[in-house]
């Protein structure tokens, strides 16, 4: 059976209770992000903030969680790295020393600490070939990016720290702050308060050193973890704590469109075939700026020994490599299935003002259908024709759910620097959910996809794949329904995408003939006007250093223009527009621009 996934991963994400700055609730919310993947002794490793635990799999497509009590879950940002054959684990605190861990089994020998060096954020640890160990953290819009020599044994210092890089948003247009690297103006109080005391410069965290061929690659994220353009950028050294210079392809790891977006903080890591894999950060960031998600890109180096990912259509769903991945698999512009339900027409037993049906099948995880109540809901989805479907992603969304009975008698303290104090409580015993998925082609004889009454899970983005049975791709149907929604605590049924992929019935769209790029004085953006494409569901605009190397991507739909605000000053693109729809991808013409056009 081919093994088949989809971002955001499919994982049984955390709940969270969360009181804010001024002491408010925050209600309830899932959470995962800043991932280590680590493949140790034949399996992986997956570590990710306020998680409780970590997940491991032998194959990178079933997951199971273990609990690690025995760890800081408070902590942010856990990094986890082999160090002389055994697994070393640190996260972040800023008012007191962070402890450093180590097991060399962890699913059987708990975590035990070594040493208490000094307060970090961010943590990354990096054992050389030569059996030298590197520290680098930080996470502030002020402060660098640090870095030193550890002592592998005892994980102390060797050394004073080193300044290794820092924001540079004058230069660098994707480390600008703001969704679409534009900020608002604060509206609340709250959001006055943080302005205040956070400033507007972006911020660079989340520290992750790579070696390949000799080469060092220090890896970073910006500008914020709530904003769609929240990607991973890349400098190169010839030694582990450097002189590091800017990669011009950046960033390496960037999705600002599409269903889910954000593809920030993260590690880059190689499968047991030798490919190599990104795991990053992706943005819900509606009910809490840290309401967050799990992504998964095939990454890679090229013949000049450029980092890229391959994110074009990355919220649509891939086949795991059985073995060494070929090469054309990072030049693909096209998903292995396109997707069937956009804007198609959804129905449902009830719903609130604000979260109608039709918010379910946007394209877009921030909004969502909400039914009126918990009890007997149904959503369901209507193609108007019937389709050879090969799969299902059904993406729950947290709509006001109440507080769990036992929420202040476990609420756990925490303090920001001494100035602000927040609660929290992460529940890291799963809160099932359940659902009955059916299908039909007629709307009247129904079969059933999925029944998750019996599955002790909580997966809130389930994902099916069809295995085909036949000659046929996949399954017949016209209508999908969702229906006997049990959400966890009891709460209200809201859905934020069900999303089917296959096959469409027809042609795909015609090519852009052409498109308008002006560049804006600074160089950080080129505004792009292009005439639709008749039958075009959205366009996928491909962007790069060479004509060769459109490695960069944004996923539009429902206009035909992109202020592309993730370029770098002083360097000239190409660019590809890309028409796409239910029935495949029309690649575009790559055409450079200049440092300043307007044709």
């Amino acid at each position: 059976m081919k093994k088949v996934m989809c971002n955001p991963l499919n994982l049984e994400y955390r709940y969270q209770l969360k009181k804010d700055y001024l002491g408010q609730e925050k209600g309830v919310f899932r959470e995962a992000a800043d991932p280590t993947m680590l493949l140790y002794k034949d399996r992986y490793y997956l570590f990710a903030s306020m998680s409780g635990g970590f997940w491991h799999s032998d194959d990178l497509y079933a997951w199971n969680f273990h609990e690690t009590p025995e760890l800081p879950i408070y902590d942010y940002a856990p990094d986890v790295r082999e160090v002389n054959g055994k697994v070393i684990f640190s996260a972040s605190a800023r008012d007191n020393p962070c402890t450093f861990f180590m097991s060399a089994d962890p699913l059987h020998e708990p975590f035990k600490p070594v040493s208490s060096p000094f307060p970090f954020w961010d943590p990354n640890v990096f054992e050389d070939d030569d059996g030298r160990v590197y520290f680098y953290w930080g996470c502030d819009n002020r402060e660098p990016l640090w870095g030193l020599e550890m002592d592998p044994a005892t994980t102390r210092p060797l050394g004073e720290k080193t300044a290794l890089l820092g924001e540079n948003e004058a230069g660098h247009g994707w480390e600008r702050g703001g969704e679409n690297n534009k900020l608002d103006e604060p509206k609340t109080r709250l959001e006055k308060m943080i302005r205040q005391h956070t400033g507007t410069k972006p911020y660079i965290e989340g520290a992750f050193m790579t070696k390949y061929r000799g080469a060092y690659y220090l890896q970073y994220a910006a500008p914020g973890t709530q904003y769609n353009v929240y990607g991973n950028g890349v400098y190169v050294g010839d030694k582990p704590l450097g002189p590091f210079r800017y990669q011009e392809h950046n960033p390496f790891s960037s999705k600002p469109g599409g269903f889910i977006r954000g593809a920030g903080h993260g590690s880059t890591f190689q499968d047991k075939y030798g490919n190599w894999w990104h795991v990053s950060t992706m943005v819900v960031s509606v009910n809490e700026n840290f309401e967050r998600r799990i992504g998964l890109f095939p990454c890679g180096f090229d013949e000049a020994g450029v980092l890229h990912c391959n994110q074009h259509f990355a919220d649509y769903p891939f086949t795991l490599p059985e073995g060494k991945r070929a090469n054309i698999d990072m030049e693909k512009i096209a998903p292995e299935m396109m997707l069937l339900s956009y804007n198609k027409k959804a129905s449902a037993s009830s719903f609130q003002i604000g979260f109608e049906p039709e918010k379910g099948l946007d394209e877009n995880i921030k909004t969502w259908w909400a039914a009126q109540q918990a009890g007997d809901e149904w959503y369901c989805l209507d193609l108007g024709a019937v389709y050879e479907a090969e799969a299902v992603q059904i993406n729950f969304a947290d709509h006001q759910y109440p507080l769990p009975e036992d929420a202040e008698n476990a609420m756990h303290k925490t303090s920001m620097g001494g100035r602000i104090t927040e609660g929290r409580l992460i529940l890291v015993k799963p809160r099932r959910t359940r659902f009955l998925l059916e299908a039909s082609e007629n709307g009247t004889d129904w079969f059933v996809l999925k029944d998750s009454h019996n599955a002790e899970t909580d997966c809130s983005h389930d994902f099916i794949y069809m295995e085909p049975s036949g000659k046929e791709p996949g399954v017949r149907l016209r209508y999908v329904k969702v229906s006997r929604m049990e959400m966890p605590m009891n709460g209200i049924p809201a859905i934020s995408g069900l999303r089917v992929f296959g096959k469409g019935r027809g042609a795909a769209p015609e090519p852009v003939a052409r498109f308008d790029a002006v560049r804006s004085d600074d160089g950080l953006n080129i505004m792009l006007r292009w005439k639709p494409s008749p039958d075009a569901g959205g366009y996928n605009i491909r962007y790069g250093i060479a004509s060769d190397k459109l490695y960069s991507s944004w996923q539009v739909q429902g206009k035909a223009e992109l202020d592309l605000s993730m370029v770098n000053k002083g360097a000239p693109y190409y660019i590809a527009v890309d028409s796409f729809n239910e029935n495949g991808v029309t690649p575009g013409k790559a055409v450079l621009v200049p440092f300043q056009c307007s044709f």
